[in-house]
């Protein structure tokens, strides 16, 4: 295994995510996902509906002996972007958000920022 500098192994991964993100959006349609949370007013409730913007469903199938499933393109983009990687995306914008109140703010950052809160529906 070669030994990769910081900056390339940045760029792999942007390029990775890219790729993913691309392919699973392309296959479900929209860039644009929603997560609705069903009986919003029972706080231990845990049952969601995942969606595109365009009303396309994500998740299909289950029942009895039947597990539900994605698309591969769709699995693998939530497969990536699953805990670990938000918990480091968090702690990027901790980084991030000090250096803004320093420097300025990194316009990747914030617009990062405003998708997560659902400021912005244009894409970084």
């Amino acid at each position: 295994m070669t030994d990769t500098s910081p900056a390339d192994q940045i760029r792999a991964a942007a390029e990775k995510l890219r790729a993913l993100a691309t392919a699973a959006a392309k296959d479900s349609g929209s860039p644009d996902w929603i997560a609705t949370r069903h009986f919003p007013d029972q706080p231990d409730a845990t049952f969601t509906t995942l969606w595109t913007d365009s009303h396309t469903v994500l998740m299909r199938g289950g029942g009895r002996h039947r597990a539900p499933y994605v698309h591969a393109p769709v699995g693998d983009y939530i497969a990536a972007m699953g805990p670990t990687a938000g918990l480091a995306i968090a702690a990027w914008l901790d980084s991030a958000a000090e250096d803004a109140e320093q420097i300025g703010a990194d316009p990747h950052a914030l617009a990062v920022a405003r998708q997560l809160l659902g400021e912005e529906s244009g894409r970084a």
